[in-house]
């Protein structure tokens, strides 16, 4: 995953607060090539996610 090379993502899926904050790097910066994002874990975590304004109004057209 792009800009998470400093953290050890395997201990932060284990913690809500870690997939939120991986969840948002996938949305923010792309995730890596050959993966998508689930938009199952999108819709959960909607209310908690902290994205760029414009990225974020314009998935809401999109959901």
């Amino acid at each position: 995953m792009k800009a998470v090379w400093d953290y050890n993502t395997e201990e932060l899926q284990k913690t809500e607060s870690g997939r939120i904050f991986l969840l948002e790097r996938q949305i923010n910066f792309g995730p890596d090539q050959g993966t998508k994002i689930e938009l199952s874990q999108v819709k959960k975590y909607w209310n908690k996610l902290k994205l760029i304004p414009k990225r974020k109004k314009l998935l809401e057209m999109y959901l």
